[in-house]
């Protein structure tokens, strides 16, 4: 598996694979609630009209709820590892 190492010395490298939107949410958001999260992280993707295209050619669509390792990379590389 590839990592990103955008990391600091405490942190372990975060790891690209497939991620439930809500993890993957409160990764980016770790001091809100779950739900949160995840309409923050929906928000971020709605605004940013690459982002969006880009996972829409990975295979993305409205009200999935698990991102491939594919998907993931792209949020990754458009808004930088959590």
């Amino acid at each position: 598996m590839r990592t990103v190492t955008n990391i600091s010395r405490d942190e372990q490298p975060f790891r690209i694979r497939a991620y439930g939107l809500q993890e993957l949410a409160m990764l980016y958001f770790p001091n809100s609630a779950p739900r949160s999260a995840s309409a923050q992280l929906k928000r971020w993707i709605m605004r940013n009209p690459v982002l969006l295209s880009r996972l829409l050619e990975a295979g993305y669509y409205h009200g999935q709820r698990i991102l491939t390792p594919r998907q993931v990379r792209v949020v990754v590389e458009e808004l930088d590892a959590p």
